[in-house]
């Protein structure tokens, strides 16, 4: 393991250089990598194993035809590499459990039953098995329990790994029973595309992850936006000017630069009087949100949320109830507004979007 120095904190994580792919590769070399589910982490991290030589099939209920026939057009031969989900199991060595937390809770009778002394069960997320209390999913004391967690979306993960870039990922051994989990966490982080591989524990992973898209990632982006964007328009500028002052200065230019030195060198890339103001304003935001913050991750590490998850992602009607609040927000004047935008953009880099990601899917849930 590598040793790097994190804000003046020292942490071991493992990269390319120390699990090289040839490494991993041995790992795998007897292994048979049952993917469960074909909707979100599924496909690329499936693709991206495939791409490296991992002996991969994939589990699919076939009566979800978008996600069955997304893995027939992805190359995945019916009978050969693509099978029910019971099949699936019984043929793996590792099971990696990647569809949602609630589709987890309600298979795993099903796959519990298939799994083998020796063999490993292998999450991308704590949530089943931290909460195991609300999601029975309790795997036999004979298998390993192991946990690779991409630091992004699916599309991300197949993206990144087409690049070469790979993409940041945690791992974690729940339950060594056959003495080698680790090496088989390891292999597989760098197998699905991993640039580098930090140690947590499933515990850790699932606290921060449940406030990180709650929060930051995704539910206070989206929010202080839509305040941002309202207080703009209540004050008289038009849908683009509010629009380009809230999302598209900061997708398309501030975040590149945060992304490619930090944040306070973003500051200093910037002009004079929004130096100032960004300085004056950060510490009020802070104060005003911290206490969002620890109330989100009490609820969190209560399992407030996962309850609350497991309750509404679980009904029947999901899909559909989920298709309004996702409309409701699409259609919203500030999201038809950067629509607007992004079809202003120069079509070159409209073409170079579209072609990286051509065939890629990815919903953004875990």
């Amino acid at each position: 393991m590598a040793t790097i120095d994190f804000g003046g904190v020292k942490e071991e994580v493992v990269t390319r250089d120390e699990f090289p792919m040839k490494k991993a590769l041995e790992v795998l070399k007897n292994e048979t990598v049952a993917v469960i589910g074909y909707g979100v982490q599924g496909p690329a991290q499936s693709l991206n194993m495939r791409d490296n030589g991992v002996n991969v099939i994939i589990g699919q209920a076939s009566r979800f035809k978008r996600d069955w026939d997304r893995a027939v057009n992805d190359g995945w031969v019916p009978g050969k590499t693509l099978f029910e989900i019971e099949e699936a199991a019984e043929r793996g060595t590792i099971i990696q459990m990647l569809v949602s937390d609630a589709a987890q809770k309600a298979i795993w009778p099903d796959i519990k039953k298939h799994l083998k002394k020796g063999d490993a069960v292998y999450f991308s997320h704590g949530f089943s098995i931290v909460y195991k209390d609300q999601t029975g999913v309790i795997p036999p004391k004979d298998v390993d329990v192991i946990m690779v967690a991409p630091k992004g979306s699916g599309l991300n993960v197949r993206r990144n790994f087409l690049s070469g870039a790979g993409i940041n990922s945690s791992f974690a051994v729940e339950q060594d029973a056959t003495g080698h989990a680790r090496d088989r966490a390891l292999a597989l982080g760098i197998a699905v595309g991993s640039g580098y591989l930090f140690p947590t524990t499933f515990q850790k992973e699932v606290y921060s992850d449940l406030t990180g898209e709650r929060g930051v990632l995704m539910g206070a982006l989206a929010g202080i936006m839509d305040a941002q964007y309202e207080v703009l328009r209540a004050n008289g500028h038009s849908p683009s000017e509010a629009f380009n002052e809230t999302v598209e200065e900061l997708t398309q230019s501030l975040i590149r630069l945060v992304d490619e030195n930090g944040m306070d060198w973003m500051y200093s890339n910037c002009s004079a009087t929004a130096q100032r103001g960004a300085l004056d304003w950060r510490p009020r935001f802070k104060s005003a949100v911290l206490p969002v913050f620890h109330w989100l991750y009490d609820r969190v590490a209560s399992g407030k949320e996962t309850a609350r998850v497991l309750e509404s992602t679980g009904g029947p009607n999901y899909q559909e109830l989920l298709g309004k609040e996702l409309a409701e927000m699409g259609n919203s004047e500030m999201w038809r507004a950067g629509k607007a935008t992004r079809a202003l953009r120069p079509k070159q880099a409209a073409k170079a979007i579209s072609a990286d990601t051509k065939g890629v899917g990815g919903r953004s849930e875990n």
